[in-house]
């Protein structure tokens, strides 16, 4: 009784998902369903054994404030220098909703330069000024400002009732402190 099995294994990695899918073409003189069953389950173990799960990279830690604001540090520095209430400092922002569409930015169009504020005044919401004090000089970090140190219950909202951000809106912040400097006498 002659078999002939020809068993074509194809294995397509995906760089992420460690996906793979198995093709097998049979051709068979005097062979039974249970010969083919068992040599394609032989095969289909043999391939998964080739291919080891990768394991995934843990995002960065999430920090909470007491405030309540939510944060991951997304690029570090080795600097010490931490801004005082009342220091001018400098930020590069980008502000998301939770749908994650952007609705404001230091680098949007007609815009290139940092916000340059007084640490602890009412330039920006209580969120940026809370997260911003916690923050080194050279840090990114990536926050999601809770409503009430956001904007609120008011959200901004144009006289006609349209809003950009709705009232009660959790907020994400992509920022990075650039400069934090002594205020003039």
């Amino acid at each position: 009784m002659k078999i002939l099995l020809a068993i074509t294994v194809s294995i397509f990695a995906a760089y992420q998902a460690n996906a793979f899918s198995l093709t097998m073409v049979s051709s068979c003189e005097t062979s039974s369903r249970r010969a083919f069953m068992q040599s394609s389950a032989a095969a289909a173990i043999g391939a998964a054994s080739l291919v080891s799960p990768k394991i995934a990279n843990a995002g960065p830690p999430i920090y909470t404030l007491d405030s309540g604001i939510k944060y991951a540090v997304t690029k570090d520095t080795d600097k010490k220098q931490y801004p005082q209430s009342g220091d001018i400092v400098a930020i590069e922002y980008t502000g998301y909703l939770t749908n994650g569409a952007i609705f404001d930015g230091t680098h949007s169009e007609g815009k290139s330069n940092a916000l340059v504020f007084k640490l602890g005044g009412t330039a920006v919401t209580p969120g940026i000024n809370a997260m911003v004090s916690e923050m080194k000089v050279g840090q990114k970090v990536q926050a999601i400002i809770p409503p009430e140190l956001a904007f609120g219950d008011k959200g901004i909202c144009l006289d006609d009732g349209e809003c950009l951000v709705k009232p009660g809106s959790t907020l994400v912040y992509d920022i990075y402190l650039k400069k934090s400097a002594i205020p003039p006498p």
